[in-house]
C-alpha cells in the first residue's frame, strides 16, 4: 500500500520534523553554550557546576537514544514526539528557576532525553511518507533545526540576555512551546507508529551487517572529529588568536550560518551524487577546513573556513541516515533499530571526546591547534575507512538493488557507495 503523503501534507510533516529538531536539539543543547558565562557571572552556580550541568544534556541525550524506540512502541511515534517537544519546552521554563544544582541537572537531563528521542524517531516517522527521489532533501530539511539552533545561540540568546537570565530561559521556553503547538497536528501517522515486532524478524544479512558496522564506526569517528571545532572554536579565536571575545562572537554567528546551510546542502548532494560520494566529499572538505583553521591568520579567510566547518555537525545526520535506509531498504523496523544504534554510538563518542579533549587541552598547555589536528585525524580515519571498505560493504547491496530507481540526475540513488 502506498503511504506517500501528498505535497502539502509532506511539507507539513517535514516542518514538524524541523520544529522538533530545533526545539529538542538545536535550542535545548546549543543555546546553553552562550549562557555559560552569564550563569557564572550572575552567581547562579559555581563555574565547575556550570560545566557539570552542561554535561547533563549529553547524558540525557544518550539515554534518549536508547529509550526512543521502546517508548514509541508503547505510545506510538507521533504521540512520543509530541510529548518530547512539550517536555523540552517545559525544561526551559523550569531552568528559569535556579533552585539547586540537582533541580537544574534534572531538567537539563530531561531536555537531553527529549532531544535523543526526537533524533531517533523524527526522521524515520516522516521519510517513509516522502517520495523516494526527495528524501535526501527532506532529511536535510528535518535536521535543519540543529543548524537553526546553533544560529539562534549566537543571535537570539544574546538579545534575550539583555532582559536577564530568567527571562532568557522563559523566552526560549515560550519559543519552544509555540513551535510545539504549531507543529502538533502536522505529524503523520507513519509506519513508526506501529510497535515494531521484537520476535520473528528476519536477521540482518551478513553483508548488510558489515555495511552497518562501517556506518557506526564512521559515525563515531565523525563525532570525535567535530568536537574540537564545535566546542573550542570560540575560545581559539578569542584567546588562541588573541582576537577578543567580540570577534569570537562574530565567528560563532558565522558558524551558525554554516550550520543552517549544511543539512539541506548535504541532503541535496546525497540525492544528486549518491550518498557515498556526498559523504566522502563532506569529509574531505572538513579535513581541509580543519587543517586550514590551524594555518590561517587573516580574518576573512578564517570566517570562510568557519562557515564551512559549521555546515558539518547538522549536515552529517541526513547522510548517515540515508546510508542506513539504503542498506536496509525494505525493513523499516531494522532501519529504526540501526538509526537508534547509530545515534547512541554518536552520543557516546561525542561525550567521551568532549572529556578527552578537555584532558588533552590541559596536557598540551592550552594549545588549541593540537585539538584541531586530532579532530582532523579522526575525520581522516573515517574517510580512509570509506575509501578502503565502502565498495566491499555496499557491493552486495548494489548487486541486489533494483536497477530502475534512478535519482533525478540519472544516478542510482539506492546505492550509498
Amino acid at each position: 500500500m502506498d503511504t506517500t503523503l501528498d505535497t502539502a501534507a509532506a511539507a507539513r510533516a517535514i516542518l514538524a520534523g524541523l520544529c522538533a529538531s530545533l526545539v529538542g536539539i538545536g535550542l535545548a543543547r546549543f543555546a546553553y553554550t552562550p549562557l555559560i558565562p552569564p550563569l557564572i557571572e550572575a552567581h547562579w552556580f559555581a563555574a565547575q557546576d556550570v560545566v557539570f550541568l552542561g554535561a547533563a544534556n549529553l547524558v540525557g541525550y544518550l539515554a534518549g537514544a536508547l529509550a526512543g524506540r521502546p517508548l514509541a512502541a508503547r505510545l506510538g511515534a507521533r504521540r512520543t514526539l509530541q510529548a518530547m517537544m512539550a517536555l523540552a519546552s517545559l525544561a526551559f521554563f523550569a531552568c528559569a528557576l535556579p533552585l539547586s544544582v540537582a533541580w537544574f541537572f534534572g531538567w537539563r537531563f530531561l531536555s537531553g532525553l527529549a532531544g535523543g528521542i526526537i533524533m531517533v524517531l523524527a526522521a524515520l516517522t516522516i521519510l517513509p511518507r516522502v517520495p523516494a527521489g526527495r528524501r535526501g532533501l527532506a532529511s536535510g530539511a528535518i535536521f535543519l533545526g540543529l543548524g537553526l539552533g546553533i544560529a539562534a545561540s549566537g543571535t537570539v540568546v544574546p538579545l534575550l540576555l539583555d532582559e536577564g537570565l530568567a527571562a532568557t530561559w522563559a523566552g526560549l521556553g515560550a519559543l519552544s512551546l509555540l513551535l510545539t503547538i504549531a507543529s502538533w497536528r502536522w505529524w503523520p501517522q507513519g509506519p513508526a507508529d506501529a510497535p515494531a515486532p521484537s520476535a520473528g524478524r528476519s536477521p540482518v544479512p551478513a553483508h548488510a551487517a558489515f555495511a552497518l558496522n562501517l556506518v557506526y564506526a564512521q559515525y563515531a569517528l565523525q563525532a570525535v572529529g567535530l568536537v574540537p571545532m564545535m566546542v573550542f572554536l570560540v575560545d581559539y579565536v578569542a584567546r588562541g588568536l588573541h582576537m577578543g571575545t567580540h570577534t569570537a562572537a562574530l565567528f560563532w554567528i558565522v558558524y551558525g550560518l554554516g550550520a543552517t546551510a549544511g543539512p539541506m546542502l548535504y541532503g541535496s548532494l546525497g540525492d544528486r551524487l549518491g550518498l557515498g560520494t556526498a559523504t566522502r566529499l563532506a569529509l574531505a572538505l572538513q579535513i581541509a577546513a580543519a587543517v586550514a583553521l590551524v594555518l590561517a591568520h587573516h580574518v576573512a579567510g578564517l570566517l570562510a573556513i568557519t562557515f564551512v566547518l559549521g555546515t558539518y555537525p547538522p549536515g552529517i545526520p541526513p547522510l548517515t541516515l540515508g546510508r542506513i535506509r539504503h542498506t536496509l531498504p525494505h525493513d523499516p523496523s531494522a532501519q529504526s533499530a540501526s538509526w537508534s544504534r547509530a545515534t547512541t554510538v554518536f552520543a557516546l563518542f561525542q561525550a567521551l571526546a568532549a572529556y578527552g579533549y578537555s584532558w588533552l587541552f590541559a596536557a598540551a598547555g592550552g594549545d588549541h591547534r593540537v585539538l584541531m589536528l586530532v579532530g582532523a585525524a579522526a575525520l581522516g580515519l573515517a574517510l580512509l575507512s570509506d575509501l578502503l571498505l565502502a565498495r566491499a560493504a555496499w557491493k552486495p547491496i548494489r548487486d541486489e538493488a533494483p536497477a530502475s530507481r534512478p535519482t533525478p540526475n540519472g544516478k542510482h540513488g539506492t546505492i550509498p557507495s
